[in-house]
C-alpha cells in the first residue's frame, strides 16, 4: 500500500511539473502572444531596417507590425535575427514598449568603464523579455572592454561585437523605433 501511495504522489508531482512546463512555454512577448491568436486572421508585416556583418554572421534588425483583421488592433515591435551560412541561428522579438529601455541600455553599455566596480572583472548586460541579451565584459582590469549579443533564453554562445558595431546596433534599434512611430501615427 505504501508503494502505491508513493507512486501516486510521484505521478501527481510529475503532472504538476508538466503543467508548469506548458505554462512557461507561452510566448514571452506581447507581439508573439498577439501573433499566436487563434480563430482570427492575423496579418504579420515585416521590413528589414538594416544589418550588421559580424565575422561569418549577419545580424538583421527587422521592424514588425501585426494586425488582427477582425478588430483592427495592431501590435508593433522588432526582431533581431542572427543568420549563419544562410540559415537562421536564432531570432528574438522585442516589443515596441521595450525599445526605449533597450536604447537606454545600449547607450549605458557603450559608455561603461572600469569605475562600474572595484573588482578586477565584470559583466554588464541588458536582457529583453524574449531573451535578447546585449552586454559588456572584461576579464582583466587593464584589458579591453568587449561587447556581445546573445540569445540568453537558450544560453547561446556570445557573439562578440566591436564598439563601432554596438553603436551601429543602437542606431538600427533607434531607426526601427522611429519607423514604427511613423507607422503608428498613420493608424
Amino acid at each position: 500500500m505504501s508503494r502505491f501511495c508513493i507512486a501516486l504522489i510521484m505521478a501527481s508531482g510529475l503532472c504538476t511539473l508538466a503543467a508548469r512546463a506548458q505554462i512557461t512555454n507561452l510566448p514571452p512577448t506581447e507581439l508573439e502572444t498577439f501573433e499566436a491568436q487563434t480563430g482570427t486572421v492575423i496579418v504579420k508585416g515585416a521590413g528589414q531596417i538594416g544589418s550588421l556583418a559580424v565575422d561569418a554572421l549577419t545580424i538583421n534588425v527587422i521592424g514588425k507590425e501585426s494586425v488582427n483583421v477582425s478588430t483592427g488592433r495592431r501590435q508593433y515591435g522588432m526582431a533581431v535575427e542572427v543568420v549563419a551560412n544562410d540559415q537562421r541561428a536564432w531570432k528574438r522579438v522585442v516589443d515596441y514598449d521595450e525599445m526605449n529601455s533597450l536604447i537606454n541600455g545600449l547607450n549605458y553599455l557603450a559608455r561603461i568603464d572600469y569605475k562600474v566596480t572595484e573588482l578586477p572583472t565584470f559583466v554588464a548586460g541588458y536582457v529583453t523579455r524574449s531573451g535578447l541579451r546585449v552586454g559588456a565584459f572584461t576579464s582583466q582590469r587593464r584589458g579591453v572592454i568587449q561587447y556581445f549579443l546573445q540569445d540568453y533564453s537558450t544560453n547561446s554562445p556570445r557573439i562578440l561585437i566591436t564598439p563601432a558595431q554596438l553603436s551601429q546596433f543602437e542606431d538600427l534599434v533607434d531607426q526601427t523605433r522611429k519607423n514604427l512611430d511613423l507607422l503608428q501615427a498613420v493608424h
